[in-house]
């Protein structure tokens, strides 16, 4: 592809601020309804990021690790990085990582109101992580495969040409070892900051995908909340088998850029996970606490 990959540390002099607010749907700011023992949500309207958005229970970090990341009493499910997706998914120890040396290169010299190269130390500092995806070969219940998880909190989990470039290794992989590629999608869509080089990562993993069929590797894809964009519109949908967590949210566009196009109210549930697998676009359904006995039954089924 065009742009230009490279190993870029981040500068140590770089002042980062982040402040982010998470606001319930009334704006009050209501107590949780289960706390164990945690910190009582933020005053003043904003949501802890460890207080569930659906029935205000909250938890302590270590409650929620143990708990998968979903709530206990409505079974929310919480975000998950794409490390701790790791962590869930494959055998203790089993994970190698490909390319975690590579970084955007800004070839087109972006800045919007800051320079994009910011954006990505801050994005990286917050995460630890080079880009939104991280890949690798794993094992999931003793059984081999390619992995790649993404990650929302790097930029809205975009796909740059970083992100294509980790996917397209992470399917040569699979092909080299004759594996399953499986892959753990949350995303905003392409990264507008890297412009056409971001939407031709659309066609370099749809390419990537074509070359597991031409190898007969089967492909796992797993939607998480949200996919959507350029992820949704190229390798994220073409699974051999596509999962999906409740409630996830999965789309190309926003529900009011299409309602405001075809001029028509969107039915109930529209571009949600259940919405989906009604009208056929998903497979099946699983709870995050059934997500790597899924994933290895399916291995173990596809490589007989």
């Amino acid at each position: 592809m065009w742009a230009t990959l490279t190993s870029r540390p981040v500068s140590e002099e770089v002042d980062i601020h982040v402040e982010v607010a998470r606001t319930s749907e009334n704006g009050a700011g209501e107590p949780p309804s289960a706390t164990s023992g945690a910190p009582a949500p933020a005053s003043g309207g904003r949501r802890h990021p460890n207080t569930c958005p659906s029935c205000a229970s909250h938890y302590r970090d270590d409650e929620l690790h143990a708990a998968l990341r979903v709530c206990r009493v409505c079974g929310y499910h919480f975000p998950v990085g794409a490390r701790e997706r790791i962590e869930q998914i494959a055998d203790e120890g089993s994970f190698h990582e490909l390319g975690d040396d590579l970084r955007s290169a800004d070839p087109l010299g972006f800045a919007d109101l800051r320079p994009y190269l910011d954006r990505l130390a801050e994005a990286e500092l917050k995460t630890d992580l080079g880009d939104a995806m991280v890949a690798g070969g794993a094992r999931i219940e003793g059984l081999p495969c390619a992995l790649v998880t993404m990650d929302f909190a790097f930029m809205g989990g975009s796909m740059g040409s970083v992100v294509g470039e980790l996917f397209t290794r992470a399917c040569d992989d699979a092909v080299s070892r004759s594996v399953p590629l499986v892959s753990v999608a949350a995303s905003g869509g392409a990264r507008m900051q890297e412009n056409i080089l971001a939407l031709m990562q659309m066609a370099k993993t749809t390419v990537a995908v074509d070359s597991l069929r031409e190898a007969r590797v089967p492909y796992l894809s797993v939607l998480a909340n949200p996919t959507t964009g350029g992820v949704i519109a190229s390798f994220a949908a073409l699974g051999d088998v596509i999962l999906a967590e409740p409630g996830a949210l999965i789309g190309f566009a926003g529900q009011r850029v299409i309602a405001n196009t075809i001029k028509a109210e969107l039915p109930d549930g529209f571009q949600t996970a259940e919405f989906l697998l009604e009208h056929g676009f998903v497979d099946r359904i699983v709870e995050r606490k059934h997500l790597r006995t899924e994933l290895a039954a399916m291995i173990d089924y596809c490589t007989r």
